[in-house]
This record gives C-alpha cells, structure tokens and sequence, in this order.
C-alpha cells in the first residue's frame, strides 16, 4: 500500500519481505557509523516489526523509500514519536541506502513526511534528532526547513534537535506538490 510519493519516489509500509534489502542498508558500517553499531539480522527484523506496529498504534512510521522508475527498494523514511525533555515529539526518521547518497532522495523523502505531518496528520511541530557530526543528516534538516533547536544528550550520546513548524514552512498556504497515495 503505498503512503506517499514524490516526482522519483514513492513511500509504502514495511512487508516481511524487506527485510533482507533493509539488511543490506543496515548491516553497512559506513551508513551505520552515527549508531552504536551496525544491526544484526534480528536487529533488522525487529526494526521493521516495531514500525509495523506503529503503523497500527500511531497510524504512522517508517516507511520503505522506493524509486518510482525500478521499485527498487533504497532505504525508509518516515515519522516516529520520541520523547524529548518529557514531551513527545514527532521526529523525520531516514535511511538511505549509500550507493544511492547525495542524490537528494533523503531530503525529497523528508520533504513528503514533513508536508504529510503537517497537512495529514496536522501536526503543528515535527524534530530531526541527528549526531553533531552527522553533516548529511544536518543538510537534510536543512534543506526541508528545520533549524537548529538545541542539543541534548539522548539515546546514550549527544545529539542535535532540528526542527520545523507548520506556519514557519507555509507559503501562501501552497504545499510542496508532495501527492498523498
């Protein structure tokens, strides 16, 4: 079922099948290098078992990022909540596959989340939780229109907030063009 697409993209919920294509993003160092470490495959499985549940809980999650041209299955993307400072917050979540890097999927997948948040779920406020390090990911932020919040230790290490506001990202009432499914 799909749940989002873009002009390349389209964004649809996690099926037990995925779970090897995700392992292949997952279990990759390099795309992992901001995590703990990179997953194993039960870590994986149990990702896209706890996004399935959210699917039902939240009614949202992280979705599985494909090209619209293949179907080729490049990563997810998505709305979680978090806790931050004892509020929940909802945070744009993703994951790109590397060969498939600095293309700018990352950044047009959170773009569709972020105008799905806003004017499906209508959220007033959703948040990013990147390394400090993690450039990309602050470019990304960026690029969809999150500042820098503040930073905070979460998830056992530092981290910066980013975040976006429903009025700090209209334009005249107008969208980004992101189709809902």
């Amino acid at each position: 079922m799909m749940i989002l697409k873009t002009d390349r993209l389209y964004l649809r919920k996690y099926r037990e099948e995925d779970i090897n294509s995700l392992h292949s993003i997952f279990s990759n160092e390099e795309t992992m290098q901001y995590y703990p470490a990179p997953f194993s495959f039960e870590q994986t499985r149990d990702w896209v078992k706890k996004n399935q549940k959210r699917y039902v809980v939240d009614g949202f999650g992280l979705w599985v990022v494909c090209l619209k041209e293949t179907d080729e299955f490049i990563g997810d993307c998505g709305l979680v909540k978090q806790i931050v400072d004892g509020e929940t917050e909802i945070e744009i979540g993703y994951h790109i596959k590397k060969e498939y890097w600095l293309k700018g999927f990352a950044t047009e997948a959170a773009r569709a989340c972020k105008d799905y948040g806003f004017n499906q779920l209508g959220v007033n406020k959703l948040i990013s939780i990147i390394d400090s390090r993690n450039l990309p990911s602050i470019r990304v932020a960026e690029k969809i229109g999150f500042k820098k919040e503040k930073e905070m230790f979460i998830f056992n290490k530092n981290h910066c907030i980013y975040a976006g506001e429903k009025n700090d990202n209209e334009i005249g009432g107008e969208t980004d063009g992101t189709k809902m499914a």
